[in-house]
């Protein structure tokens, strides 16, 4: 089963986020084990919900892609992240493996 990667990183703003976007073009190279990806911002900054194949794919993204993207862009500080085991997945998109 999938897994649920929740993260928080206040003050990253909306630029910065489309910054990131561009240079680690996710959307257009996808990520092995990405399944589905979802931002939005409070007031406080940037919000993430994704859903993952394995712990170890989200893992191996953030280490060779997201954070050196993140340091391009200048973004600063660390995101509070959790990652926990999906119970049940639905959405229209979504074909379990």
């Amino acid at each position: 089963m999938p897994v649920l990667m929740l993260m928080q990183w206040d003050k990253v703003t909306r630029e910065q986020y489309d910054a990131v976007c561009r240079i680690v073009k996710f959307e257009t190279d996808v990520p092995k084990g990405g399944l589905f990806h979802v931002a939005a911002f409070s007031d406080k900054g940037l919000r993430v919900a994704d859903l993952w194949d394995r712990p170890e794919d989200f893992q191996a993204f953030v280490e060779q892609r997201l954070m050196p993207g993140v340091k391009v862009a200048g973004i600063e500080g660390e995101p509070k992240v959790e990652v926990w085991p999906a119970h049940n997945v639905f959405t229209p998109g979504y074909t379990p493996r």
